[in-house]
């Protein structure tokens, strides 16, 4: 896979109360719509630098929406659960 592709992979960390009460090496995160599971394992490893045991994903549908009488939707996205193998964790904060 090129680096260029799998850099375009990750989007952002997706934080809410559940991903935090999620197990302790799993890192949960927004990713490309196309993205497979196989690209998005490489683009965690190559830019964090650390092992991937699995990765789950989930297709999030848009919730419709409405402003008085117009009517709209958001977006569907993916998010990933990746399951990091133990002892290996990711510091967003960098502290």
């Amino acid at each position: 896979m090129k680096q260029e592709r799998l850099m375009k992979i990750l989007l952002a960390p997706h934080i809410s109360e559940k991903t935090i009460a999620a197990a302790d090496n799993v890192v949960v995160f927004k990713v490309a719509r196309d993205a497979s599971k196989p690209e998005i394992k490489s683009a965690v490893e190559l830019m964090f630098s650390v092992k991937v045991q699995a990765v789950n994903v989930v297709n999030v549908k848009g919730k419709a929406k409405r402003v008085g009488a117009i009517r709209g939707r958001r977006s569907d996205w993916k998010k990933a659960y990746v399951t990091l193998e133990a002892g290996q964790q990711i510091d967003f904060l960098g502290a």
